[in-house]
């Protein structure tokens, strides 16, 4: 056997060319083109991962009959943490590559602040062995912020020794706005090491001469916007808006209309934070592509969108494209407008069968929650006056919050929640065991009547957040957290009613994806008995620590008002 029989080059040239079989032939397909918008019958031709044929009839000895089903390039997530998914990256891809994403770009930000580099290590190792392609943006903001306790530091230095891996694209979602604008010394030296590599952004709200420094950091990407005037300037200025719909974050809406024929070379699509439970009851980024039809957005724009232009902003230039030369990652649908997923392969394989062959490793981070010692209703009493005091307000749908003045009741010189009114109490307990702080105030906005809900899941220090009506039910929803290595718990009147136990890092389970949904399930209930109109309760309570998305916030150092990053309270 000579060399060139066997060389991938020269087998994709004669495959193609017809000169030999293709290794797998894809027969009676309609191409749906994203050049042109037309639907295009044709076979495909596949030599090991790589499409070499299209627009053309192939015969070979291994054939998928396509039976007139419509074909698209696989789709890609472009920012998400899956730790969000609460599951390992192997069961999450379990979860999402029957919904034809087969490219996810992941900041391992969640792990990473309560683990440091053991979790960039973790997720590039499991990265190679997975059959979608998950790429790693190494984590740019570990800590998010002075006003919270970490468990890790990853500065710089650290990042650089993981920049050459071939799973690396390059930093992840630059979050410190302000120390970007104030060019702190941190900032720059992350920027520096990262210059002529991709850097994901982190902007909410941000316009005007503050966004024009911003992006001369070298900062091209953003799935913060949530208005289309907001993300109209943006892409204005060079950015690719991520369009993201997630479990807490849902700006589709809003910026649906933006998105058209014209403007998708500068839209794509991101989950940024999704849970098993919604993703079984809607979908992943296909749900993204037949909401947005829904709403009138051109199918050509939704589907360039989810998968041509995220591959560009990304510089993946071997795939966003059934195309000779292209990975190949195909989805096959038996509807183009609902984004019906029937089938797809990932590099060349069919998902079901590549999935049960693959290896998987042992995640780190087990026996993470460690409270200095554990709580007790007192700890969660707040004393003075209940006179004008600062709330935080939900936004459903939204992680970004009011900045609320209310009066609040009183007892025996104790500020108390106010359930008629709902309003909570909500309190930060660090646990990482480097201190004992515990943040304490009030927020309007979950209907919660009595109980508690705890979470270890508190972006981005990842410290014990609960929220509730009773101090003590308070205090016995923290301490279970503690004594289950992390997760989700419900109390009422000191009994615990349902509970999620995530030991990895107190952020994911080491079940199966499916146990994980039916434990939500299970919690939803228990919320919802207890009064929780949110849809994603424990989300948005993990959401109300972080101290970077205005306006007002709750970390282990106490309320901060992002505005100007102080803690008030």
């Amino acid at each position: 056997m000579n060399a060139e029989s066997t060389d991938p080059i020269a087998r994709r040239i004669r495959q193609g060319s017809g000169q030999e079989p293709p290794d797998l032939v894809i027969r009676d397909v309609r191409l749906f083109d994203l050049v042109t918008g037309a639907l295009l019958p044709t076979d495909i031709a596949i030599c090991g991962d790589t499409i070499v044929g299209t627009l053309d009839r192939y015969d070979g000895p291994a054939v998928i009959e396509g039976r007139g089903r419509v074909v698209v390039p696989g789709f890609i997530d472009t920012h998400l943490h899956i730790e969000s998914s609460l599951v390992t990256p192997f069961e999450f891809e379990r979860c999402v590559l029957p919904h034809g994403v087969t490219t996810a770009i992941c900041d391992p930000h969640e792990m990473a602040n309560v683990l440091g580099a053991a979790a960039l290590r973790y997720f590039l190792e499991a990265a190679t062995r997975m059959v979608m392609d998950l790429r790693v943006n190494l984590s740019s903001c570990v800590p998010s912020s002075a006003v919270e306790t970490s468990g890790a530091v990853l500065g710089a230095d650290a990042l650089a020794p993981f920049m050459d891996h071939p799973k690396v694209i390059g930093l992840a979602e630059f979050m410190n706005m302000p120390g970007v604008l104030n060019c702190e010394a941190d900032c720059l030296d992350k920027l520096r090491a990262f210059a002529g590599r991709h850097i994901d952004g982190h902007a909410p709200l941000m316009g005007g001469k503050a966004l024009n420094g911003y992006l001369s950091a070298g900062i091209s990407t953003d799935h913060e916007a949530t208005r289309a005037e907001e993300a109209l300037e943006k892409i204005r200025k060079g950015m690719t808006i991520l369009i993201r719909e997630g479990s807490v974050c849902k700006d589709l809406a809003a910026l649906a209309p933006l998105l058209t024929v014209e403007t998708s070379p500068f839209l794509a699509f991101c989950t940024d934070d999704r849970n098993p439970l919604e993703i079984a009851h809607e979908g992943h980024i296909d749900f993204l592509i037949r909401s947005a039809i829904a709403r009138g957005v051109a199918p050509l724009a939704a589907y360039r969108a989810a998968s041509l232009t995220a591959a560009r902003a990304f510089g993946l230039t071997d795939r966003g494209l059934l195309a000779p030369g292209k990975r190949a990652d195909i989805v096959f649908l038996d509807d183009l407008e609902g984004c019906r997923v029937s089938e797809v392969l990932a590099g060349g394989r069919p998902v079901g069968p590549a999935l049960a062959g693959r290896r998987t490793i042992e995640p780190p981070g087990y026996g993470s929650v460690r409270l200095q010692r554990p709580v007790t209703a007192e700890d969660f009493v707040v004393p003075g006056a209940g006179a004008g005091r600062p709330v935080m307000g939900i936004v459903p749908g939204q992680i970004i919050t009011e900045f609320l003045t209310m009066d609040l009741p009183e007892r025996d010189g104790q500020v108390t929640a106010d359930p008629a009114r709902d309003v909570a109490k909500v309190a930060v307990v660090a646990r990482h065991g480097l201190n004992g702080n515990i943040g304490r105030g009030f927020v309007r906005g979950f209907g919660l009547r009595r109980g508690a809900l705890a979470s270890s899941v508190g972006h981005d220090a990842h410290n014990l957040c609960v929220v509730g009506t009773d101090d003590a039910d308070m205090a016995v929803a923290i301490n279970r957290l503690a004594a289950i290595g992390g997760g989700f718990v419900v109390v009422v009147d000191g009994a615990v009613q349902a509970e999620l136990q995530l030991p990895i890092a107190g952020l994911m389970s080491d079940a199966p994806f499916e146990t994980v949904r039916a434990g939500l399930e299970a919690l939803r209930g228990a919320t919802r008995a207890i009064g929780v109109t949110l849809e994603e309760p424990f989300l948005q309570l993990a959401f109300l620590p972080l101290p970077v998305v205005p306006h007002l916030k709750i970390t282990d150092h106490g309320l901060v008002d992002v505005r100007r990053m102080a803690v008030i309270g």
